[in-house]
């Protein structure tokens, strides 16, 4: 599963991850993965699952606590500590899937999910996809949006990976018109 991204692309590998985590908006708090026919759906779209296949309550509390807690690890990429219980819920959700290491035609190594389907053989696929991004180095372009507000997730396009939010338009624009108004008022709480 090589990556022939540039910089400008979201590689192929971190696609569902993002779209995962995008699954609810948290200012709205709008789910998409409200049951676990939501969830057989939602992977069926993302190409990882047969739109036929089984999936039960357990499969989407895995989804939505993997999802959660990918969603902290993508603040790490834009410069927070890591959140040890996020690491320990994908280490958690890592162990009871099926992932192995196997070779492609060309010879090369890769992470790659189990011989078993369903929803965890889904889940195994969407994690092997950070280590190939890891390995090609554009894991760290993958961030949540720093508004608190918002933290969806983006794949940041900018030269020097400094990006913070989904979109300057908005979540930008919001941040810093919120910092405007708090040291205005802090100003105006010194002089008064």
């Amino acid at each position: 599963m090589e990556t022939t991204a540039d910089e400008t692309t979201l590689p192929r590998e971190l696609a569902p991850i993002e779209a995962l985590v995008n699954t609810v908006e948290i200012d709205s708090g709008e789910e998409q993965l409200s049951s676990p026919v939501a969830l057989r759906d939602w992977l069926a779209g993302q190409g990882l699952l047969d739109a036929s296949a089984a999936v039960g309550e357990a499969d989407l509390a895995a989804a939505i606590e993997l999802r959660e807690a990918l969603r902290a690890m993508l603040r790490v990429n834009d410069g927070a500590p890591a959140d040890p219980a996020a690491v320990a819920a994908v280490n958690r959700a890592a162990a009871g899937l099926p992932l192995r290491v196997a070779f492609d035609g060309a010879g090369d190594p890769g992470l790659r999910p189990g011989t078993e389907g369903g929803a965890r053989g889904a889940l195994a696929e969407l994690l092997a996809g950070i280590a190939v991004a890891r390995a090609n180095g554009t894991w760290a372009r993958l961030k949540a949006c720093s508004d608190p507000d918002c933290q969806w997730a983006f794949y940041d396009r900018s030269k020097n990976r400094s990006g913070r939010w989904c979109s300057m338009r908005t979540c930008g624009n919001r941040t810093k018109t919120r910092a405007y108004r708090t040291r205005r008022r802090s100003a105006g709480e010194k002089t008064g």
